[in-house]
C-alpha cells in the first residue's frame, strides 16, 4: 500500500488523524487514541517473509462505543466488511474488516 492509499483509508476512511508520513521511507503515523498506528508499505520486491505478512488477520481491533453505528459509518465510507456485526460468545460484539491491501482488523464492542 503506497502511503497515499494508507492516508486515504486509514484517515478518511477510518477517521483517524495523520501525525506524520513519509513517501520516501514508506510509512504513515496515526494517531489512535491511546495508540499510534504505524502503517508501513511493503514494496513488490521485498523478501518474501515480507511480503507473506501483508493479507493477513492482525489480531488488532478497534474498541468502539458502538459496533452497530460504527459499522454503518464505515461502510458508508467505503470499508469492506468480511463479517458483520455478531454478538459474542463473551458478551460483546464484534465485526471485520479489510484494508486495501487486505490486512483484517475488528470493531469492537465491550459488553
Amino acid at each position: 500500500m503506497t502511503t497515499a492509499a494508507a492516508r486515504r483509508f486509514y484517515g478518511d476512511a477510518l477517521g483517524l488523524k495523520l501525525r506524520a508520513h513519509d513517501v520516501a521511507q514508506g510509512y504513515c503515523l496515526f494517531d489512535a487514541g491511546n495508540v499510534e498506528l504505524v502503517v508501513e508499505a511493503v514494496p513488490a520486491d521485498a523478501p518474501e517473509h515480507d511480503r507473506a505478512l501483508v493479507g493477513r488477520f492482525t489480531g488488532l481491533s478497534f474498541r468502539v462505543p458502538s459496533v452497530h453505528v460504527a459499522h454503518q459509518d464505515l461502510l458508508q465510507r467505503g470499508v469492506v466488511f468480511t463479517a458483520a456485526p455478531e454478538r459474542q460468545f463473551w458478551g460483546g460484539v464484534l465485526a471485520s474488516f479489510r484494508d486495501p491491501d487486505g490486512n483484517e482488523f475488528q470493531i469492537a464492542q465491550r459488553p
